[in-house]
């Protein structure tokens, strides 16, 4: 019988979604092993302590989780009617593949940048998730889909006449994280990291043992060990 591989070797295996599905199941491994906060600590262990988008991006609700590869989308500011209403948008929904997360550097304007449709669009391309800078609109027809979208909350105003989609599987920076394709999106109820994609073999490997030793730490501290013990004994809190 074959040895199980590692963290490492399955990741090493993944470019985009590999013939063994060595991607699927280190992204599944994310969303049922790991939460937002481990991973930022590993990120913060290995200098990388800026990868959190800005903290108003949130699921539209408590149990929303967005685990996928970034397909970054650029969205500028325009004003009035265009030739063209909304850019490249219905190009970028069109070019979203199996697998990834639609992410979208906002405009300086407050307009919708999601909504129903864009949902159903994307759903039906096989993405995974939308974490966009900005707002979402079509609220309850947007969460009857069941399908992880993060935006900085719910705001109708349209975007025809104030925004357009001018690039898209291009990078992108959103409160100062870089965010590039193919990058891991990891989202819950905590926030939205982005795992630069060379590092995520290690960070992840790293994080299952955090989140392992954390375990044993919480059951320490419950069979009655004091926090000072157990961060002396265990290096984690």
């Amino acid at each position: 019988m074959s040895q199980p591989r590692s963290i490492d070797e399955d990741a090493r295996l993944s470019a985009g979604t590999s013939a063994d599905g060595a991607d699927d199941w280190l992204l599944q491994t994310v969303r049922t092993r790991l939460s937002t906060p481990v991973v930022g600590d590993i990120l913060d262990q290995m200098g990388r302590c800026h990868q959190f988008l800005p903290p108003e991006i949130r699921g539209l609700t408590a149990d929303t989780v967005v685990v996928g590869r970034a397909m970054p989308v650029l969205i500028a500011d325009c004003f009035g009617p265009q030739n063209k209403p909304f850019g490249l948008l219905t190009q970028a929904l069109d070019d979203l593949r199996p697998g990834e997360v639609y992410v979208a550097r906002g405009s300086s304007l407050p307009t919708s940048a999601w909504g129903e449709i864009l949902t159903a669009t994307a759903r039906m391309r096989g993405s995974v998730g939308a974490v966009v800078d900005g707002f979402h609109r079509d609220t309850p027809k947007v969460l009857s889909q069941n399908w992880p979208v993060f935006s900085r909350g719910a705001y109708a105003q349209d975007a025809a006449v104030r925004t357009q989609v001018t690039a898209y599987r291009v990078p992108v920076e959103i409160g100062g994280v870089a965010v590039r394709p193919g990058d891991l999106v990891f989202g819950d109820v905590d926030g939205v990291v982005v795992i630069p994609r060379e590092l995520e073999a290690e960070v992840i490997e790293r994080a299952l043992q955090k989140a392992s030793t954390e375990n044993l730490v919480r059951r320490a501290i419950e069979n009655g060990m004091s926090a000072t013990t157990a961060f002396a004994e265990y290096g984690v809190l």
